[in-house]
């Protein structure tokens, strides 16, 4: 069914690392997989093929037509979050999850459970609010670590120097008997490293993210510019947030954890003026794969293990990913495979199915389950062949525990 509520609300622009003068900018809400239409005063044909050339992935975009009524048809997929089209127009993505889910799926997909200080999360009513606390939550935490003092380390450092230091380059020496400046090999002990320029980086794009409220944007500013004076702000990416840790800079995993939030979601990719501007956006799918996969990693009985994003090679250039496989810890053979599907069909798709029963074949597993985050009209739980292949629900609509709970003693059925 298509909406044709007008949903436009008009916000004040948040300040960024340099004061700004505040614009008036209208936002326009979408809910997940809800159509809407919107007329051509509300889109101008301008922003709208913005969003189109920029955003189809996140957005299905109908051009105003004959077919639309000479309306915009938009239809938000499977993303959650806030896209700044132009100067004037945003466009916000609200869940269908309820906002207290959304922060328990993402303690258990970023590792953050244990960690108490984000109870206040759930208190929070927008997506707007979330990030603020959790933006603060992170600068407070850094401003706390370079109190106690930055994790410093040995780097090897070769440089020309007035004065010996190190170990000296005598062939150079030699060779060059008229150049004052010595090349020395030495090694020094600097803050200015990858665990710390995580945190700089991330602050950084925080900063200037556009989100961060008038009370949280000093906290986040304090932090960066206290970093700053130590480390030189380096781009790092998500893949940087996985380091070894040890007993000197075990603290830093939560707040590496913290970062790869907001580098994951987090996308510079759109311009505004002389500034960017980030699109803050969450794929659902994605974090209700690593959700899940945390889920049952925290609560499978010790005779299972679970394994994610295994590759299976099929031939040289030809390959997939397995979401979630299940291994029988004495035996190390495949015993489930699960694929999450982050969307609400009627029953499940051939395509959906064909793929599962492809993932079984090739590791010679009997069970496969497509997991959904809501109960299906019509399910499934048929052979093909010697495969079993079923249908479950991990629904986001209750508590998360307790749906975890009912979904494992099904898995297990």
């Amino acid at each position: 069914m298509v909406s044709t509520t007008n949903s436009s609300r008009i916000y004040a622009t948040p300040a960024k690392f340099k004061d700004m003068n505040p614009t008036q900018t209208i936002i326009i809400e979408l809910t997940e997989y809800e159509k809407k239409l919107f007329s051509v005063d509300e889109i101008p044909n301008s922003a709208g093929v913005e969003l189109y050339e920029k955003y189809k992935n996140q957005v299905d975009v109908e051009f105003s037509s004959y077919k639309t009524g000479n309306k915009w048809q938009l239809k938000a997929k499977g993303w959650v979050g806030y896209i700044p089209i132009t100067p004037e127009l945003a466009l916000k993505l609200n869940p269908k999850v309820p906002i207290k889910n959304i922060f328990g799926m993402l303690e258990y997909a970023y590792n953050l459970k244990s960690f108490r200080f984000l109870e206040g999360l759930m208190d929070c009513e927008s997506l707007e609010e979330f990030y603020n606390h959790l933006a603060y939550v992170l600068a407070q935490k850094i401003l706390e670590r370079c109190r106690k003092g930055l994790y410093r380390t040995y780097l090897p450092k070769t440089k020309q120097l007035a004065y010996v230091r190190g170990r000296l380059n005598v062939r150079e020496l030699i060779q060059k008997p008229w150049n004052v400046q010595l090349k020395c090999s030495y090694e020094e002990h600097t803050a200015d490293i990858v665990e710390n320029q995580i945190l700089t980086w991330t602050l950084f794009n925080i900063g200037r993210s556009g989100f961060c409220s008038e009370k949280v944007s000093p906290t986040v500013r304090k932090a960066y510019h206290t970093l700053q004076k130590l480390v030189t702000v380096q781009p790092c990416s998500v893949k940087d947030c996985s380091q070894l840790y040890n007993r000197l800079n075990e603290d830093y995993r939560v707040l590496h954890n913290l970062c790869r939030f907001f580098l994951e979601n987090t996308v510079p990719s759109h311009q505004r003026g002389n500034h960017n501007i980030l699109p803050f956006l969450v794929d659902m799918a994605r974090l209700y794969e690593l959700f899940v996969a945390e889920w049952l990693k925290a609560n499978l009985s010790p005779d299972l293990i679970l394994k994610s994003q295994e590759r299976v090679n099929l031939a040289e250039n030809l390959y997939f990913k397995t979401d979630l496989v299940l291994y029988d810890a004495l035996t190390a053979k495949p015993r489930y495979i699960l694929d999450t599907k982050y969307k609400t069909p009627a029953s499940p798709s051939s395509q959906d199915v064909a793929q599962v029963v492809a993932y079984a074949v090739s590791k010679n597993c009997q069970e496969v389950i497509l997991v959904y985050p809501t109960s299906l009209t019509s399910s499934l739980d048929k052979f093909i062949g010697d495969i079993r292949v079923r249908n479950l629900t991990f629904s986001l609509d209750d508590n998360l525990d307790r749906a975890g709970q009912t979904f494992l003693q099904k898995l297990l059925f």
